[in-house]
């Protein structure tokens, strides 16, 4: 059962607000100098980062905040928390590469500290040869090991040991240049989020901001699905792809249970047979508005609300129900089930979404169900639109995003989500995500459909359930082959002795059989579902 087809509702009570703004002052011409340079601090000295001497260029136009057409401020998105992944996909014997904004992080468990361990991020770039510092290990003492020359690092990114370096020599893995940035990072709603600047004043930044927090996740009598899946479209997109409720019907076609849409004009007149019947069932969709500003906005919907927290955080649930009372008067606990993503932007063209689904209903599903079974659904649907979304980016782009809704056609209630995001993204960012590093805003060119829709890389290796199923599965489809040869050479071997009747050489040539059809099914459901499966609209 996909947690997608439960979507049942949040209570109707309070409107959910969104958070305050940080009242925090404009930083200084000195401050906004120092993140322009990115210095990371290591023990006592000074040293430069790779990631960070990049983001000197990419910063160069914001030495001061810019006000955006409108007299806004401008929307700053290095001060602002990423997720990196799901803890539960995160194994803490090895280190772990993304890409987050531009920037190249390596996330790792620290097991040195005396509360059982943290998790870290680092720039993924070895200071000696800028090796990446995600295809290491986690040595036997817990430091971060770089496989290229043995160079070792702590929790704050100090060199612990150079195995080059003489014993009885000057302790050169004390130079400052030895250091690796590390980030601000903090695991929240078993999530890990880190804040992308190094530099020493936001090392206690988690005082003054943090990560939106959903407190169903954290709930004991809920239960949370996670996942994660890389994209091939942008950030952007993939947001206004999230707040297009409209699409499902047709998008989605066949994969998702849709509470059909009834429209009285259209159902009246459809029994004149004056107008055409939608046999999806999609129909208008009632939204306001509410609350928009820098921070991101909320929407009310016709049974339920979405809140968009930027720049990563989108959350709510479409139906909701009315509180009532029990036979003793009090308040029953409205069955609720939450969708809530978490857009993260990776390179232009590139996106990462994580999703959790908390849940009250259906928990003893999670005791029978496990996580990678509700991934096969969860994959089909994003890739039933990842084809028709690379391709409009990039019609996006042909158009020119400042002419958006001059090329879009957007007149129903149905795209008000889009177009307060639209104009979001255009009066406080100017159309454009602020990347950590120097890129040069061009989208990478389009792959084959193959390639577009592959889930092994795109989400098998980086979630623990379906990469631990699909090892499971390989081996079964090993073995059933070598039962299936097995049998056969038992009949051979046995023919005249043990296997002495027609009956039994037809029973044990039908086990051989069994063996080697259940081999292939499962290679083409292990085919399609953890490597690449075709999605034709036409046919749904």
């Amino acid at each position: 059962m996909d947690p997608l087809s439960l979507l049942l509702l949040p209570r109707a009570g309070a409107r959910p607000s969104l958070p305050l703004r940080d009242g925090s002052p404009a930083p200084s011409a000195a401050r906004v100098a120092g993140a322009r340079r990115q210095w990371s601090r290591c023990g006592a000295r000074l040293s430069t980062s790779v990631s960070a001497v990049a983001a000197e260029t990419a910063r160069a136009e914001d030495e001061a905040p810019s006000p955006s057409p409108s007299g806004e401020e401008r929307f700053d998105w290095l001060d602002q928390w990423y997720p990196v992944a799901p803890v539960c996909d995160l194994d803490p014997r090895a280190p772990h590469g993304k890409t987050v904004l531009g920037l190249r992080i390596v996330a790792w468990f620290d097991r040195t500290t005396g509360d059982g361990g943290e998790w870290r991020v680092f720039d993924d770039s070895c200071p000696h040869r800028l090796a990446p510092l995600s295809e290491g290990r986690v040595d036997d003492k817990g430091r971060l090991q770089c496989v290229y020359h043995g160079w070792c690092f702590d929790g704050r990114g100090s060199c612990q040991f150079i195995p080059q370096a003489p014993a009885l020599g000057p302790p050169v893995h004390k130079n400052s240049k030895a250091c690796v940035a590390s980030y601000p990072c903090v695991v929240q709603n078993n999530i890990l989020w880190f804040y992308p600047r190094s530099e020493p004043e936001y090392r206690d930044v988690l005082q003054r901001k943090r990560p939106p927090y959903i407190p169903q996740i954290d709930d004991p009598s809920f239960v949370t699905v996670y996942g994660v899946r890389d994209l091939p479209y942008g950030y952007d997109v993939l947001v206004e792809n999230l707040m297009d409720p409209a699409h499902v019907p047709y998008a989605h076609k066949g994969l998702m249970r849709i509470r059909k849409k009834e429209d009285p004009g259209r159902y009246n007149t459809y029994l004149l047979s004056t107008v055409e019947f939608d046999n999806e069932g999609g129909g208008p969709i009632k939204m306001m508005i509410d609350e928009a500003n820098i921070d991101g906005f909320l929407s009310l919907q016709d049974r339920g609300y979405f809140k968009f927290v930027a720049p990563c955080t989108f959350y709510g649930s479409p139906l909701r129900t009315e509180e009532d009372n029990d036979d003793q008067g009090k308040k029953k606990k409205q069955p609720t089930v939450m969708l809530v993503f978490l857009c993260v932007p990776v390179a232009p063209g590139r996106s990462r979404l994580v999703w959790a689904f908390p849940r009250n209903v259906g928990v003893w599903l999670d005791k029978i169900i496990p996580r990678w079974y509700y991934h096969i659904g969860q994959n089909a649907i994003l890739d039933s639109d990842i084809y028709l979304l690379h391709v409009e980016e990039r019609n996006f782009a042909m158009a020119g995003l400042d002419n958006w809704q001059r090329a879009c056609y957007v007149p129903t209630s149905s795209d008000n989500m889009i177009i307060t995001f639209r104009n979001w993204f255009r009066k406080y960012c100017k159309h454009q995500v602020g990347w950590a590093t120097p890129t040069p805003n061009q989208l990478p060119p389009t792959p084959t459909k193959d390639q577009l829709l592959e889930r092994y890389w795109s989400h098998v290796m980086q979630c623990t359930s379906c990469s631990a199923a699909l090892k499971g599965m390989r081996a079964l489809e090993v073995a059933l082959q070598v039962a299936s040869v097995a049998v056969v050479g038992f009949l051979a071997v046995a023919k005249g002795t043990v296997v002495t009747s027609v009956v039994q050489r037809a029973a044990v040539v039908a086990v051989a059989v069994l063996c080697f059809a259940a081999s292939r099914w499962l290679a083409n459901f292990i085919e399609k579902n953890f490597y690449f499966q075709d999605y034709v609209h036409a046919y749904k």
